[in-house]
């Protein structure tokens, strides 16, 4: 197997960005100002299939590693090109480390909560209209007033809070993506969680009409002040998943202390 390849992408992005394959998934190896540079450029000028960013961390390979059922669910289509182009970017510390193993240097952790901050930045300064998709109405509350505060001059286009029914229902998802064409978003931050995120930016993304949609989790319970990021030492530990799992133990408990060790096991055998 191939572990380092040339990543597909479309005309003009970053074409260079090389890419790894660990445990069965995509790896973009890219820096913080080359991901938002592509992000803010495709945000603003568009491409011939929106592009969309997920975070690889290993509840991303619990999900979607080798031998799992959602393994090339997304983003792999065999004998088909995709509706989407996807940036898959390092999240997590083993991530990071495993892939420096394999290509001999560092590489930075990319997580959606690093991200965030200056991609707003840049649509803000570039009038790039905004759209959050997941949360709460209470989290939505807390987000438009944070929002207001720190960015007081972007183009919120719009903010959904689907119910699960809503997202598992094809029709009414379709119906949802047709909501959000119609308020012309041009990036689309999608939290709804893994694996659900990824799974419906594959099938409803470009039906959105967002030039960049990007799945970022718990990004909105960040940026609303609901849920603290662990200090930088911390997360230059390699402990943020400790922090978040003793800031939310019951809803975490499973992904990293039951499902968690078993991806790590997936990852240490890639490319091996």
């Amino acid at each position: 197997m191939t572990l380092i390849e040339r990543r597909e992408a479309e005309p003009g992005a970053a074409s260079a960005i090389r890419r790894v394959r660990l445990g069965g998934v995509p790896v973009d190896l890219c820096s913080l100002d080359e991901a938002v540079e592509l992000v803010s450029r495709r945000a603003t000028s568009g491409g011939d299939r929106p592009l969309a960013v997920v975070s690889v961390n290993l509840d991303h390979l619990h999900h979607f590693g080798d031998g799992r059922a959602l393994n090339g669910a997304f983003g792999l289509r065999e004998g088909r090109r995709s509706a989407i182009e996807w940036l898959h970017l390092i999240d997590g510390a083993p991530i990071a480390a495993h892939a420096q193993r394999l290509t001999g240097r560092p590489h930075p952790r990319l997580a959606g909560s690093d991200l965030i901050a200056p991609v707003l930045e840049r649509a803000e300064r570039e009038g790039a209209a905004i759209g959050f998709l997941g949360g709460s109405p209470d989290t939505h509350a807390a987000l438009s007033e944070s929002l207001r505060e720190h960015y007081p001059r972007l183009r919120v286009a719009g903010l959904w809070a689907p119910d699960r029914a809503d997202l598992l229902d094809a029709d009414r998802s379709a119906d949802l993506a047709a909501e959000i064409a119609a308020a012309q978003v041009s990036v689309l931050v999608v939290c709804l969680g893994k694996p659900r995120q990824e799974l419906w930016i594959d099938r409803f993304g470009a039906e959105t009409g967002a030039n960049v949609l990007l799945a970022f989790g718990a990004v909105v319970d960040f940026l609303a002040g609901r849920v603290s990021r662990a200090p930088t030492w911390v997360a230059d530990a390699g402990l943020e998943w400790a922090w978040r799992l003793a800031l939310e133990p019951r809803r975490l408990f499973r992904r990293y202390v039951v499902q968690g060790p078993g991806a790590y096991a997936m990852l240490r055998r890639a490319g091996t």
